[in-house]
């Protein structure tokens, strides 16, 4: 637990504490009155107001749209079932600043509702909602249709054999089964939406910002640090009563996760209404997932000879000190970095965690892993500017900086991916190999190990896609000559001109092949497991995360 601790010391803890004391801390006294003086404000209450109604109506909507999904993928047998798990997945691994362009080109000025029927939705809080439900769609139908294809169908079988009918057996023995998997998804897509900050500060427009635009709008734009660190500490209360919440439903659902085979529940669908269910379900896919990705796809090859793409390779010194292609090998190089980093960190801290005689000072560790994918990345990236400036943590000029900041959002992956396996590993084994002699060291290497290497995989897999589409930190810190993808495509749309936006979809389009080309290994590298599920993929079956 050193390393982990250390780490979240030095590069979470007090990057956020020393922008919140600087903004709270004037003179050497704190003026905690400031704290009122902020929440009385009109303004700020209705943007604490917004993220609060947004959040709430994003998470109801992609309940509304995803639980039919996670029926279907849960208790349908299909072809092309797999493909389309990865399809439907990759969104929640795209940036969201990715998935705002998407929905741009889709909504937005020029887009193709707006060539169809002069429709535009851009500035809208509808684009906002879609955009999310787009986002989140794979956390509802992996959590809860995860742990659904596992529930035994006998019992509600045996319901209908007693006389209940199909509703009455499925509100009665399904949904109280179901609730724990469902109460747990839709505090994660509230999460998520609640510190939204790429899909509402490309789709809102001035009218709408949450309170991570807002924190980054009094840092970037009016540099009013108290009232971003009111915010910041708002937004941190809010997270953490969320995690809390988050933490107590999944205890609650852990024993029921081993119940059946699930390979042993899917069957393929009978009867008009199940076909007409896996249509329904199948277009759903293909209009809110792939038609904004295939949008995106095509805006990007309007320019005649791949003009756009090509554009990215020459230098106009407007935006960028550098050619705009460059930005791919940055985030290559800083999310290799970053997921070596975070494997690393959250290997340790899983190793950790899994341990049967963990005290609760460990165990409480854990939640705390969470949080840098609640709290503001707005703030802990300038946090990186004002606490890591003097030796020996002077990183200012450092490449090094990038990596770290995307490492905070890798290590919860990992931690969540490989905590489960680790769990899972029968202890009589180590002790076993320990009786005949072998150090701690070769246990590890020779037990652990090799039942934990596909997850470790994995784990690396989600770490490196997370890490190459970072952009709330990675906007602050990431220089002029070393772009990140995702910051070079947010400052190509904020600059007017049809080339400016045509190199963002061309950016955004390859950054989607990068993110869908590690969704699909990490999708051969799935770890069977007892129940059917994927034993170390999260969202999946342990539903951890």
């Amino acid at each position: 637990m050193v390393l982990p601790v250390v780490f979240f010391a030095l590069f979470f803890a007090h990057p956020v504490a020393a922008i919140v004391a600087r903004g709270l801390n004037v003179d050497g006294s704190w003026r905690f009155g400031r704290i009122g003086e902020v929440l009385a404000d009109s303004g700020v209450r209705h943007v604490l107001w917004f993220t609060v109604w947004q959040a709430l109506a994003s998470t109801a909507l992609t309940l509304l749209v995803a639980l039919p999904g996670a029926y279907v993928f849960a208790r349908f047998a299909f072809r092309g079932k797999q493909v389309l798990r990865a399809v439907v997945t990759v969104p929640f691994v795209l940036p969201t600043v990715v998935a705002g362009t998407a929905f741009l080109a889709l909504l937005g000025r020029g887009g193709l509702l707006d060539e169809l029927w002069g429709v535009r939705l851009d500035t809208t809080v509808w684009a906002i909602l879609l955009a999310h439900v787009f986002f989140n769609y794979a956390v509802v139908v992996r959590t809860v249709g995860g742990l659904w294809s596992q529930l035994d169908p006998r019992q509600e079988e045996a319901a209908r054999m007693l006389g209940a009918s199909r509703f009455a057996a499925w509100r009665k023995v399904t949904l109280p089964a179901l609730a724990p998997a469902v109460a747990a998804a839709a505090l994660m897509v509230f999460l998520f939406t609640f510190t939204s900050f790429g899909v509402v500060q490309i789709l809102g427009g001035p009218g709408f910002a949450t309170l991570e635009v807002e924190i980054y709008r009094q840092t970037s734009e009016i540099f009013d640090l108290a009232t971003a660190a009111v915010l910041t500490l708002v937004q941190f209360a809010a997270v953490g009563a969320i995690l809390a919440v988050h933490a107590g439903t999944v205890r609650r659902r852990e024993t029921a996760l081993r119940l059946v085979d699930a390979s042993t529940t899917a069957r393929r669908p009978r009867g008009a209404g199940q076909w007409a269910l896996l249509a329904g379900v199948l277009a759903t896919v293909a209009l809110l997932i792939v038609l904004p990705l295939a949008v995106l796809v095509e805006r990007s090859l309007d320019a005649p000879g791949f003009g756009y793409y090509k554009a990215l390779t020459s230098d106009d010194g407007g935006i960028f000190l550098v050619a705009p292609i460059e930005a791919v090998g940055n985030s290559l190089r800083y999310a290799l970095a970053a997921t070596v980093i975070a494997v690393v960190i959250g290997g340790l801290a899983a190793a950790a965690l899994a341990r049967r005689d963990a005290g609760r000072l460990v165990r409480g560790f854990d939640a705390l892993l969470m949080l840098p994918l609640g709290v503001s990345a707005v703030t802990v990236g300038f946090g990186f500017l004002i606490a890591l400036d003097e030796p020996p943590l002077d990183l200012r000029n450092s490449w090094i900086l990038v990596p770290l900041a995307q490492a905070l959002v890798g290590v919860p992956f990992v931690v969540r991916t490989m905590l489960p396996v680790l769990r899972a590993v029968d202890t009589r084994l180590r002790e076993a190999a320990a009786v005949l002699g072998a150090s701690p060291w070769r246990v590890w290497r020779e037990v652990d190990l090799p039942l934990v290497r596909r997850a470790l995989l994995i784990a690396a897999g989600f770490a490196f896609a997370v890490s190459l589409g970072e952009f709330g930190a990675t906007v602050f810190i990431a220089r002029p000559d070393n772009p990140t993808l995702p910051v070079a495509v947010a400052r190509l749309l904020g600059r007017p001109g049809d080339l400016n936006y045509g190199q963002a979809m061309a950016l955004s389009t390859i950054l989607m092949v990068v993110c869908a080309v590690a969704l699909l290994v990490l999708e051969r590298l799935r770890v069977p497991s007892r129940t059917g599920g994927t034993g170390g993929a999260p969202l999946d079956r342990s539903g951890e995360f």
